[in-house]
């Protein structure tokens, strides 16, 4: 019995070790969402697209993501980030930033 414990303690531990491994992404946002309104209530891709690049990002690729605009883009700093922003509003609800 105790080593089955142990045996089922190590596998638990080897499964959430990549959980915990340090990344450089960082992902800044807040509790905002993207809401649920429908689609004929929201922005065109090309509204959300000057609404990132009035963010300051040069934007790559636009696409829909889970109810938000999902904008892949390079910062002014040369990072890489991915955008979500609210299709309705196009307010940044939370975004991604690869180093």
């Amino acid at each position: 019995m105790r080593t089955l414990l142990i045996s089922s303690l190590i596998a638990s531990a080897a499964f959430a070790a990549p959980a915990l491994a340090a990344s450089d992404d960082t992902i800044t946002g807040s509790l905002k969402s993207c809401g649920n309104a429908p689609m004929t209530e929201w922005k065109s891709e090309t509204d959300i697209r000057q609404s990132a690049e009035g963010l300051g990002y040069q934007v790559r690729k636009v696409k829909v993501e889970d109810g938000c605009y999902e904008v892949y883009a390079i910062k002014a700093d040369g990072s890489r980030v991915e955008a979500f922003l609210n299709p309705v509003s196009g307010e940044l609800v939370r975004e991604k930033v690869s180093r």
